[in-house]
């Protein structure tokens, strides 16, 4: 009996030979419906085709699954490199580690490419639209670090709570002017972070203005700091550390005294906050619990559980280290309880 070529797959699933050729090589370009009737259609007539391009049919199990992230180079991603790894590791699956460099285009490049050599995806901070991100979701088991889709689990950081706490600080410290340094315009938690911040200066009365996009990098933040000390803010919300230890950096060599004349704030709680001068006060993220805990969620929709529908949401904590001081020629003056109160959630 001859072996099933590409047109017998064709014909039986009703599309063009083409459409099955792009269903292996690039799954992500095609109908999620379609490849699956393609996929099953070349699971009756025994098609396969060559070792990396292979979908894997029922019962077979890769053991692989994907980590992607935006920038390898920031050290924001690895402690969840590292959570990821151990959750791999214990389950018994091999890790498959791919950073995009920032660009939606790449990522979704590197995910079709991968879809067909894993089990599934875990993608950190993605810059994908949420579309490009449901049709992965139809195709593999995803889960998603600091982003929401319904369709697939979801792990975040409380960044509400966190911008809270952090302008509550500010306040209680006499500052009355805030800017937020933005970070990238297709970052997703850059606009939960903006609307948070926002609502928390109007709760506190602050005002509160915004620079950006940022590139989340410590040389955007040295670039960064020329606008802000054009600004009359006394405070300074960063999107992340990086850019937080660049504004303080760029300030410093523009003559400007952190926190005597400009508090800074970051998020995250990388190992570089206390290295820096002064040592920083952010944010901190559990980041091995997210790559921890996304991993094994991930791990468990590909081995069939059901996708929850309602995203986790870990706790985070301000930490107050020598960036932040009442603003020069003030003393802090403590705010009734209940503006210092966080609000009802």
């Amino acid at each position: 009996m001859n072996r099933p070529t590409i047109y017998d797959v064709a014909r039986e699933a009703g599309v063009a030979a083409s459409t099955v050729s792009r269903a292996y090589a690039r799954p992500g370009r095609v109908n999620a419906d379609t490849a699956q009737r393609i996929f099953e259609a070349a699971e009756k007539l025994g098609y396969r085709t060559g070792a990396q391009a292979r979908r894997p049919g029922p019962g077979i199990v890769r053991n692989a699954i994907a980590l992607v992230v935006a920038d390898v180079t920031n050290p924001f991603y690895g402690d969840i490199i590292k959570g990821a790894y151990e959750a791999a590791r214990e389950a018994g699956y091999q890790l498959i580690l791919s950073h995009t460099n920032e660009s939606p285009k790449v990522e979704r490049q590197t995910i079709e490419q991968e879809l067909a050599q894993v089990d599934g995806v875990v993608i950190a901070s993605s810059r994908m639209t949420d579309s490009a991100l449901r049709m992965v979701a139809k195709q593999k088991a995803v889960v998603l670090l600091n982003r929401i889709i319904p369709e697939a689990n979801c792990v975040l950081n409380d960044a509400e709570r966190g911008i809270r706490r952090a302008v509550e600080h500010l306040a209680s410290l006499g500052h009355e002017r805030i800017t937020y340094v933005a970070g990238p315009e297709t970052s997703w938690s850059d606009g939960v972070r903006w609307r948070s911040l926002r609502q928390a200066a109007a709760d506190f009365g602050l005002e509160a203005r915004r620079l950006g996009p940022n590139e989340p990098t410590v040389l955007a933040g040295i670039s960064a700091a020329l606008r802000v000390a054009e600004t009359d803010s006394t405070a300074v919300q960063a999107y992340n550390d990086q850019l937080a230890i660049g504004i303080v950096k760029g300030l410093s060599r523009l003559g400007v005294a952190v926190p005597e004349q400009v508090s800074v704030v970051g998020f995250d709680n990388i190992i570089f906050d206390e290295l820096v001068e002064p040592q920083l006060t952010t944010i901190a993220s559990p980041l091995y619990r997210m790559g921890f805990t996304g991993m094994q969620n991930c791990i468990a929709v590909a081995q069939g559980a059901r996708t929850s529908g309602r995203p986790l949401v870990l706790p985070v904590r301000l930490v107050v280290r020598k960036s932040t001081a009442p603003p020069r020629g003030t003393t802090a003056v403590p705010r009734p309880r209940a503006a210092l109160g966080s609000r009802p959630r």
